[in-house]
């Protein structure tokens, strides 16, 4: 039997992770775009683009894809196309409106199965898609998406986790890997009634104040993606890791670079925490509280022993260069 890997070695294994890798270009491109300067009803680094729209905001997001993802799984790329724009949306607090894609491929019988999975995912999850840009006398495979949703007056965003918050982790376990990818597939083949139903909590959490703060879980992981929570609400946290929702025969190391289909982090204050978690077991989706926030901008691990590692220290160096700064946050 493999001995399981030990706090510091887990700790290494999330800073190292591809997915964590592709978040750190990130800051790079927000400074030299100049975004970070820029006053905004939510400062850039979110799962969508918030802009004031009447009482409420549309909310505006893109995914582009690689393209060893489109080529080795062509299908689920085009479902993830719709899939995880969506979940961009309701981790702010949003319903999506539309979408749109741009598509390159070599030919019309290369692009079908992206077409298929965009077309599956649309109508399970109720969604039109309403234009985009094709191209299939391309070199090579690659897919974008973008959608346009609408939140109401109450936000979900990055940057308004605070201190004293509990962390909760909410992850649909009813599911798959695509083996051998670390894509956990929660989605395909469910009931279309039951997948609308599930994205709608977020959005409900948002407008009944149950919580203000929240993010999709991306290819960073569940960890990846605490810090860039933890990072753009400029705080910091203890993650418990044995805590995390996790199906029963799923090693831990895998699960921590796994890219689920339904995942979101709430920043919840302890008060509320059991509403929301009431919410989600309502639904079959597993969910707890995995840690608590504090104001030491460090995201630290801790495993079932007690033992702890530091994961990323904030104040010594960014990871997607998008923390909040004063009140630049407020509303």
């Amino acid at each position: 039997m493999t001995a399981a890997p030990d706090i510091q070695a887990l700790a290494r294994q999330i800073r190292e992770a591809r997915g964590v890798a592709h978040k750190r270009d990130i800051d790079a491109v927000v400074a030299r775009l100049g975004l970070g300067s820029r006053h905004a009803a939510v400062p850039v680094g979110d799962d969508c683009a918030a802009i004031r729209d009447g009482d409420g905001h549309l909310l505006l997001a893109i995914e582009g894809f690689l393209d060893s993802f489109v080529a080795d799984d062509p299908y689920f790329a085009g479902y993830c196309g719709i899939m995880v724009n969506l979940s961009d949306v309701a981790a702010m607090g949003g319903r999506p409106l539309a979408v749109v894609d741009a598509l390159w491929s070599r030919d019309a019988g290369a692009a079908d199965l992206i077409l298929a999975g965009l077309s599956d995912a649309a109508a399970l999850y109720g969604v039109p898609i309403v234009g985009g840009h094709t191209n299939i006398r391309a070199a090579a495979g690659n897919l974008a998406v973008a959608v346009l949703g609408r939140s109401g007056s109450r936000l979900l965003t990055s940057f308004d986790a605070a201190p004293g918050d509990d962390l909760v982790a909410a992850i649909d376990l009813r599911g798959r890997f695509r083996e051998p990818q670390p894509y956990w597939d929660a989605s395909t083949g469910a009931p279309g009634a039951r997948l609308r139903g599930d994205l709608a909590l977020l959005p409900a959490i948002a407008e009944d104040g149950l919580a203000r703060a929240a993010k999709d879980i991306s290819m960073a992981g569940i960890v990846g993606t605490a810090l860039m929570l933890l990072e753009c609400s400029a705080v910091g946290g203890v993650i418990d890791l044995d805590a995390i929702p996790r199906p029963d025969h799923v090693p831990l190391a895998r699960w921590l670079t796994a890219f689920p289909s339904f995942g979101y982090l709430v920043s919840v204050h302890p008060d509320r925490t059991p509403a929301v978690l009431a919410r989600f077991a309502e639904r079959g989706i597993a969910a707890g509280a995995i840690g608590r926030l504090d104001a030491s901008q460090v995201a630290r691990v801790r495993d079932g022993a007690g033992a702890d590692a530091e994961v990323w220290d904030f104040a010594a160096g960014p990871l997607i260069g998008c923390a909040r700064h004063g009140a630049g946050a407020a509303r």
